[in-house]
């Protein structure tokens, strides 16, 4: 398969009905409606916020790891200085809903986003090019779609402006050029049947990591 139809396979076959699952769920069934409860938004603000520090380390040791290949060291650099800002961004959504700063100072990782946190990780430091990237743009793909959910949630039902909601709005413009650009790279990369299995796995383990991050976040915010 060539490394188009790869990209277009994988979102047809694997993001396009994990998208709809996460729609499905609890938590954003209730979001819309307006009925999800402010403890487990607030749940999210902290555990994105904890994750969006990772990501942060990732990408500098990425930066680090790739130093000797200019195509994956400038993107490395990019995404770090893009997502310089996201932390804070989810904070700032938190705050907006009744959190102090040390409850981010204070806060630790529940399971499911220790395991999400923990793929990001290990595909930026141990994985294939192209498998790191599908992660990220089932990841991203995600959430832009949720981040759609959120904002308008946010505004109808919550009573919350569009400086609470920054970072929705942020990932509903930035990552849909950080998937096309991830689309590419797949593309560009893979050349043999494991590679394009790796990626086909890659994406179907971010999909099941996603809804159980949602899952995990409802439970424990309950």
């Amino acid at each position: 398969m060539d490394g188009k139809a790869l990209v277009d396979s994988v979102k047809k076959d694997i993001i396009g009905p994990g998208i709809q699952r996460l729609m499905d769920s609890q938590y954003f069934t209730e979001l819309r409606q307006g009925k999800l409860s402010t403890k487990r938004m607030q749940g999210w603000a902290i555990q994105h916020y904890l994750h969006n520090k990772a990501i942060l380390k990732s990408f500098a040791l990425g930066m680090v790891k790739n130093a000797h290949e200019p195509m994956m060291f400038d993107y490395f650099t990019e995404q770090f200085t893009e997502e310089q800002t996201h932390p804070d961004l989810a904070k700032r959504f938190g705050l907006a809903l009744g959190l102090r700063e040390e409850d981010f100072t204070e806060a630790t990782q529940i399971f499911e986003c220790q395991i999400h946190s923990a793929r990001t990780v290990y595909n930026t430091l141990m994985g294939y090019p192209p498998q790191n990237r599908a992660s990220a743009l089932t990841s991203e793909s995600m959430v832009c779609r949720y981040s759609e959910e959120f904002l308008n949630a946010g505004r109808k039902h919550y009573g919350l402006s569009d400086h609470d909601l920054t970072f929705f709005t942020v990932h509903m413009v930035a990552d849909q050029d950080h998937t096309a650009r991830s689309a590419d790279l797949i593309a560009r990369l893979v050349k043999t049947p494991r590679e394009e299995r790796l990626v086909r796995e890659s994406a179907q383990y971010m999909v099941r990591i996603k809804l159980g991050k949602f899952d995990g976040i409802y439970r424990e915010y309950s």
